[in-house]
């Protein structure tokens, strides 16, 4: 049984890395904002259009919704991909489901 729970903490370690190199992207509704981050939420690129330079707030409210759309959606595929590596690392053991 320990060298099971070893294989599955070696399994999520192995997907945690896969994952630094998945990448998702998001955008504002116009365009004028594109986010990419790693399936980590590690931000990785970040453009924004000349014409937002000249507005401020503007600017400011489109990376908050491109950031928060980017990283909910990092954050959906990383715990999905975690819980699947645990699952199939973990002992069938009637009672401690955690990885429904």
């Amino acid at each position: 049984m320990m060298q099971k729970l070893k294989d599955a903490q070696q399994k999520v370690e192995e997907t945690k890395a896969r994952l630094n190199t998945v990448l998702v992207s998001s955008e504002s509704n116009n365009g004028n904002v594109k986010i990419t981050v790693t399936a980590n939420r590690e931000v990785k690129a970040v453009e924004i259009a000349d014409e937002l330079f000249e507005d401020k707030e503007a600017l400011e409210d489109y990376l908050i919704l491109a950031l928060n759309d980017a990283l909910g959606k990092a954050t959906k595929i990383n715990e999905a991909e975690l819980a699947a590596a645990a699952k199939d690392g973990m002992p069938n053991i009637p009672g401690l489901d955690f990885f429904k």
